[in-house]
């Protein structure tokens, strides 16, 4: 974990060394982005992410190989500590961001709400989800980590739809990660509550089959996987790459869909380096950006980008649509329903 800005290596051939061995990405299979190439971006730009610290390094590193006058210094932390740094920032007139890599599209709408953010149009937009990108252009969605169920392969029965879990051999067998702790638990109830074939009768027919509410992914997965719980709400990643290697565990992308935490990237007001900023966001989206996420073991939002082994292609499963504004409006009343139904 970073507590304060970072600066990779001006080195090219150092860089060159880590994007080959660590990536297996040469500087072939990085084209310089020609828009840029006239007027090359110059200075430090400084990114505030929630990536895993690997991925924040390997992000960092091939945006620099692109544009090798930009000094990309980067702090890493979980989006809520970023905000709580940010906030406190902002108390004192001195925020040090010039772009966002974080979480939810629910954290980029307060922020936008509350005039942090400014609007760019990327023309890097292409093959992705219409719903990725705010209306305006003030965040994009840069992967996606879905919400579906997952299954002890112990189970007799393998669900295929979010209401298999009312069925009599889930009863008592369902864990599930908390929205008071996990962001992605968070999604799943904006964007169930804007389902009309879902929404709060869902959860509470969950209640009734008496499901566990606990802290984040993680324990929901190690219960699954072990067998102490035979079904899961749970993130695909999870799931997916443990059953890659052998553990007894299946994800299930749901026929109605599924939610899905974006991690956004977004521009701040106060941004110094705005150029750079952009160059960022479009790198992001890029197709070379869109390569690294899966690279990273997480699913590509762009068409034509092969995903990890073990994840589907985009398009084959359905995403929910989250109206993240109207999420906002409702966030403290949905965790208090919550609430009173599990914990």
């Amino acid at each position: 974990m970073q507590s304060k800005p970072h600066s990779s290596t001006p080195r090219l051939l150092r860089r060159r060394q880590f994007l080959e061995v660590g990536l297996g990405l040469g500087l072939a299979a990085l084209p310089w982005d020609h828009a840029r190439a006239n007027r090359p971006i110059k200075g430090d730009l400084v990114l505030y992410t929630s990536q895993l610290l690997e991925n924040a390094q390997q992000t960092a590193a091939a945006f620099e190989q692109l544009h090798p006058t930009v000094k990309v210094r980067w702090v890493r932390d979980g989006t809520t500590q970023l905000l709580t740094k940010l906030r406190a920032e902002f108390a004192a007139n001195a925020p040090q961001p010039d772009v966002l890599l974080i979480a939810d599209s629910l954290a980029m709408a307060g922020l936008k709400r509350e005039g942090r953010l400014q609007p760019y149009n990327s023309p890097s937009f292409d093959g992705f989800p219409p719903s990725l990108r705010e209306a305006e252009g003030y965040w994009y969605g840069t992967k996606l980590i879905t919400t579906g169920l997952a299954y002890n392969t112990a189970a007799t029965m393998q669900p295929r739809s979010w209401w298999d879990l009312q069925k009599p051999q889930a009863l008592g067998q369902i864990d599930m990660p908390s929205p008071l702790y996990s962001g992605a638990a968070m999604m799943m109830i904006a964007a169930f509550a804007q389902h009309p074939d879902l929404g709060w009768p869902y959860y509470e027919m969950l209640a009734r089959q008496k499901a566990i509410a606990q802290g984040g992914n993680g324990g929901v997965f190690k219960n699954v996987s072990s067998g102490a719980k035979l079904y899961a709400v749970l993130v695909d990643f999870l799931a997916i790459r443990a059953a890659q290697k052998g553990a007894p565990i299946r994800f299930v992308f749901p026929q109605e869909g599924v939610s899905a935490v974006t991690e956004p990237v977004a521009i701040l007001k106060t941004a110094r380096n705005v150029e750079a900023a952009q160059a960022f966001v479009d790198f992001t989206l890029s197709a070379q950006g869109q390569e690294l996420v899966s690279r990273q073991g997480m699913m590509p939002a762009r068409a034509g980008i092969a995903p990890p082994p073990g994840f589907p292609k985009l398009g084959s499963f359905k995403l929910l649509d989250v109206d993240a504004d109207r999420a906002l409006d409702s966030l403290e009343a949905d965790k208090k329903r919550f609430s009173s139904l599990f914990v």
